[in-house]
């Protein structure tokens, strides 16, 4: 099996897997919506939430991936298996002494930490105090999702994927559950959320043992903190590290700007987030996942050719999947809004706001997706550094543009800057790697890019005229405008798919050629 259709098994694998964890997500973001709708109840515990949530991407499921996965690669590659199991070993004890300290600090040093990144909450004690002891109830989540990345990373140098990429499904099924069962006896029915997000995370980890002690791995405390490798990787994670703060600091601004706007606000910058999650969980974060241990790969065996044709072909599949994914939630995203979410104490108002910041959100899908891959690619050249620099520039231009459009566009202002830098983190990158390879395959990239872009537009416009209308403001219907909606994005998808063949897409013509032959191994 070539390396190519290698990543595309991987990630296909991955996005199915991600596909399934993400529906719940959503049947959890219903639940939360249908009982707390967009309310200050609501923010207090999206806010408690960005905490431990932030240091996930930034120790467990960011930098941790990026620094591990090469590094082990490499000592699995050149030094054998056995000590690469060791070395999980020794970093698995680390991890829980390390973040287990972190964690402590975070539940006392908790009131500090709402003060800086929702300071509008002070004006409201009450508001203030819940979201302070939502806070504390959620912190340990961040040892068990490090541990569980811990795992993924050890599973994804096997080429494990599918297992560990459905465990994040664990997380939702328990805020689920803890909220259907726990919400009518507390007098604080908010906690149950929070109680389920640190059981989610405790068995997001445990989902994935059974494959990873199959795999004659051990968690078996080894304290040879000396061990080379750990010390690469911590050469590694502390620029990465850095990276992935400043890319979640932007999320922060937007939190911390919101405070001050009206009520309601953060929810709609989190409901619409999370359906631009979608597609940059099913494919970007699984494409970035299943390339880098391929990328690693080759940059530990010097392969430049092949690591630039993997990246090529990676961005290019992505960017196909991902570009008419972003330009059908800009023009069904008011129905979706409403199927979704409208219900309860979510009324047309909060619809309307989260669609809103949607449209403007949704503008960065191809850039965010983007990132992971270029990312990815880097850190297999063991390069964090340069990722970290443009990600700062990215920041400080969300911060600018989140100033200047807050006040006339409100949180759509907000969702509006956050795009625009994730555009301009993109194109850095870009042109950085460019200039590090010599050469990437950019003039391939950009005709692939300009027909999937021409492909989607007119699908994306086609779309909207169908379903534009007046029912999309009212509740209910809820059969009938699933099937509404979901003829319309069947049609959009025929409509891409054909705009593709008359514009001799490459990777309409691969996804078609792996399926024939997928067929014909099938029917063989």
């Amino acid at each position: 099996m070539d390396s190519k259709t290698r990543i595309a098994k991987a990630a296909g694998l991955m996005s199915v897997a991600t596909f399934i964890s993400r529906i719940l997500g959503y049947v959890k973001d219903m639940v939360l919506a249908g009982y707390f709708g967009a309310s200050g109840i609501s923010d207090t515990f999206f806010v408690a939430f960005r905490i431990p949530n932030l240091l996930r991407e930034i120790f467990a499921e960011g930098s941790m991936s990026s620094a591990f996965i090469p590094v082990l690669t490499d000592y699995r590659t050149r030094h054998g298996e056995e000590e690469a199991k060791r070395l999980v070993r020794i970093t698995f004890t680390f991890i829980i002494l390390f973040v287990g300290l972190i964690c402590l600090a975070g539940i006392l040093f908790a009131p500090a930490i709402v003060s800086v990144i929702a300071p509008g909450f002070r004006n409201n004690p009450e508001r203030f105090s819940q979201t302070v002891l939502l806070t504390r109830i959620m912190f340990p989540f961040l040892l068990f999702i490090s541990l569980a990345a811990l795992v993924m990373g050890a599973l994804n140098i096997k080429r494990i994927f599918f297992v560990p990429s459905l465990a994040p499904a664990m997380l939702n099924v328990s805020i689920i559950t803890a909220v259907l069962l726990l919400v009518p006896f507390l007098e604080q029915p908010i906690i149950a959320v929070a109680a389920g997000v640190t059981l989610g995370g405790l068995v997001q980890f445990a989902f994935q043992m059974p494959v990873f002690f199959k795999n004659d791995y051990s968690l078996r405390p080894a304290y040879e903190f000396g061990h080379p490798g750990l010390k690469r990787m911590s050469i590694l994670i502390l620029p990465a590290t850095m990276g992935m703060a400043v890319a979640q600091v932007n999320i922060f601004i937007s939190t911390i700007l919101a405070s001050y706007l009206p009520q309601g606000s953060i929810t709609y910058l989190y409901y619409s987030m999370r359906l631009i999650q979608f597609p940059i969980g099913i494919f970007g974060v699984a494409m970035g996942m299943a390339v880098l241990p391929s990328l690693s790969e080759h940059a530990s065996r010097g392969e430049t050719r092949k690591l630039r044709d993997d990246f090529s072909f990676a961005l290019r599949l992505l960017f196909f999947i991902t570009v008419p994914a972003m330009a059908g939630l800009i023009a069904l995203r008011e129905p979706i809004v409403n199927i979704l979410f409208q219900r309860g104490l979510f009324d047309y108002n909060a619809t309307a706001g989260t669609a809103d910041a949607l449209l403007f959100y949704a503008t960065g899908i191809w850039a965010i997706v983007g990132v992971r891959i270029v990312t990815a690619t880097f850190y297999s050249l063991h390069d964090t550094k340069t990722p970290v620099r443009v990600a700062v520039i990215a920041m400080l231009t969300n911060i600018v543009m989140s100033l200047i459009l807050m006040n006339p566009l409100k949180h759509s202002g907000l969702a509006l800057a956050n795009a625009s830098a994730s555009g301009l983190n993109f194109l850095l990158l870009f042109y950085f790697l460019r200039k590090k390879m010599g050469s990437i395959d950019a003039r391939r990239i950009i005709s692939s890019f300009m027909k999937i872009c021409l492909a989607s537009a007119f699908m994306g416009v086609t779309g909207w005229v169908i379903i534009r209308g007046d029912i999309w403001k009212a509740g209910g219907m809820v059969m009938e405008k699933t099937l509404y909606l979901s003829g319309t994005i069947l049609l959009s998808v025929i409509i891409y798919s054909v705009a593709c063949h008359l514009l001799k897409s490459d990777e309409l013509y691969y996804l078609y050629s792996a399926f024939k032959d997928k067929l014909r191994r099938r029917n063989s």
